[in-house]
């Protein structure tokens, strides 16, 4: 099976690659994007700056963990099938070491820290890349090499008490084990899971919770700390859980997402509200205008939404996928694929400066073409590649749509094509290309249909996707008082170009409904408005979050006072 996660049992059945094709539309012309320009601007920007160089034992360059954005693109260029693979691979090969070791920075000075050196996380990358190249066109120099790599983190961490303070290798052990059947893989990443919490690690300025080393996953309530390594500790976790058959591990995660999303993540599906340590804040600590909410973590929510969603079924998880798809994974990349957004506040009071280089700082007002950390490019790069991977899923019964885009998808002799303008319009149209003597259940979202059904048939569902005014919890005391807009799946703002009017004393009115107007075959939005001290009212254009900031540097706020 083409895709990412491949559980061995669960409750829905994943559709990979070879199972869903995209077609134009809202991702499918996103992920042409990412093939098209998003990983050759990746590609170019780390020969440029020596990343790649690296493995050629050129001077080093970039930060201890950059190898890991080589592997991340690897994956991306995997799913894509992107021809440059093979030659980026082999540069990466022939830099192993004789017993497996593979690192650019620490060769020579192994294992010697564990807090920030980032070994582990990088071979999880690496590993994850491997499994990619393995589903989409078979085993392979670069296969041969994560498994001898895979294999040394065996033999060298079996026995040991240690973790990696990133997490990641977990789910890329879990996932190797699914591909080979190699039960040792899967005991290495279950050991790794129930290590932290020892603790593992030292204790650093942001405190254990920052590593989720300050209590075990099982004993965790709540996401804390670090938000991606959180995310990315939680998506291992469900993965050996499920390999396993811990119910137990899995419930605690699900509890643990449970009070996370409706405490600690922002109305975009962003999660991290505090620039220091980018991490989770304590419960409705959810300022607009400091919202961290970096990219890679929308990444590793929605890897996580979708593995507790094969796990279970649960609509739920589909549904908060969702969310941070169109909210922020999709608002980090230009219209052009070009540049990208780190950090995605929901508030940016000051338009930002022009980046044509290398940003040194994560956060800003305006997408730069590459960081100092780069992670989130190339995050977006392997998401992107393997998008059909998360719009539907099968089970015996017939396939459930998740994520309805223009596609063709297939499963146990039932073909569709999928017609839909959405998420700017409503209408699902399903038609059955073919389709077996049996019953079978065609659902998209809430909306079901179970019968036999024959070529020529259309399933075809209406979806709300009418303007709606939303308030945030009360307890979230920086945006009390404020309302936001809402259309379908997407989140909505209100945007001003540099030397337009001030966002900072405008409040709305939250009893008239929204006016839509299509520019461009986008929705954008009008409401009636106002500002403090002028009895004269105005009409104020809100756009969708995700597309703001393509027209230069800008003010913006998703939160906005109500009269």
């Amino acid at each position: 099976m083409v895709n990412p996660v491949v559980p061995s049992n669960g409750v829905l059945t994943p559709l990979g690659l070879d199972a869903v094709r995209l077609s134009p539309g809202f991702w499918g012309d996103l992920r042409e994007l990412n093939q098209e320009v998003i990983i050759g601007h990746c590609l170019d920007w780390m020969e440029k700056l020596g990343w790649i160089g690296n493995f050629r034992g050129e001077p080093a360059r970039g930060r201890e963990f950059a190898d890991s954005e080589v592997y991340k693109l690897l994956e991306g260029m995997a799913w894509a099938r992107d021809p440059r693979f093979d030659e980026l691979a082999e540069t990466v090969v022939a830099a192993q070491e004789p017993d497996g070791y593979l690192n650019t920075r620490w060769s020579g000075d192994r294992y010697r820290d564990f807090e920030w050196g980032h070994e582990l996380y990088c071979y999880g990358h690496m590993i994850q890349a491997g499994v990619a190249r393995w589903r989409t066109s078979g085993e392979h120099a670069f296969t041969d090499t994560v498994r001898r790599v895979a294999d040394h983190v065996c033999q060298r961490f079996m026995d040991s008490a240690e973790v990696c303070g990133h997490p990641e290798i977990e789910m890329a052990l879990v996932e190797l084990y699914r591909v080979t059947g190699a039960e040792r893989y899967l005991e290495m990443a279950r050991r790794f899971v129930e290590r932290r919490g020892g603790p593992a690690l030292a204790e650093v300025e942001f405190g254990r919770a920052y590593f989720q080393d300050d209590m075990s996953v099982r004993e965790a309530e709540v996401f804390r700390g670090h938000a991606v390594r959180a995310m990315y500790l939680a998506c291992g976790t469900v993965d050996v859980a499920v390999e396993t058959g811990d119910t137990e591990l899995l419930a605690a995660v699900e509890a643990q997402w449970e009070r996370t999303i409706a405490r600690r993540t922002h109305l975009t599906g962003g999660m991290g509200s505090r620039h220091s340590g980018e991490s989770f804040g304590d419960d409705f600590e959810l300022p607009p205008d400091r919202a961290y909410s970096e990219t890679c973590a929308a990444v590793g929510s929605v890897m996580l939404s979708h593995r507790l969603l094969l796990a279970t079924g649960r609509r739920r998880y589909a549904e908060q996928a969702e969310r941070t798809l169109y909210n922020v994974v999709a608002a980090s990349p230009a219209s052009d694929g070009r540049s990208f957004f780190y950090t995605n506040p929901l508030q940016v009071r000051v338009p930002g400066q022009a980046a044509e280089g290398v940003n040194p700082r994560a956060e800003g007002a305006l997408r730069a073409p590459w960081f100092a950390v780069s992670c989130c490019p190339n995050n977006l790069a392997r998401t992107f590649a393997s998008l059909p991977a998360y719009v539907a899923t099968g089970t015996s019964e017939g396939i459930q749509i998740h994520h309805p885009t223009p596609s063709e998808i297939s499963h146990d002799g039932l073909e569709l094509r999928v017609e839909t303008g959405y998420p700017w319009e409503g209408g699902v149209a399903v038609h059955v290309v073919s389709a077996p003597a049996e019953p079978r259940r065609i659902s998209v979202g809430e909306h079901a249909d179970l019968r036999v059904w024959a070529p020529g048939d259309v399933f075809a569902v209406d979806l709300d996707v009418r303007p709606r005014w939303v308030r945030p919890d009360p307890r979230v005391d920086a945006v009390r008082g404020c309302v936001a807009v809402e259309r379908g799946p997407l989140v909505y703002c209100a945007e001003s170009p540099e030397g337009g009017p001030s966002l900072e004393l405008v409040h709305v009115d939250a009893e008239v409904p929204p006016q839509e107007d299509v520019v461009d075959g986008v929705v954008e939005l009008d409401v009636q408005a106002a500002t403090l001290g002028e009895a004269e009212e105005l009409t104020l254009r809100l756009v969708p979050y995700h597309r703001w900031g393509n027209r230069g540097p800008a003010t913006m706020r998703v939160w906005m006072p109500g009269m």
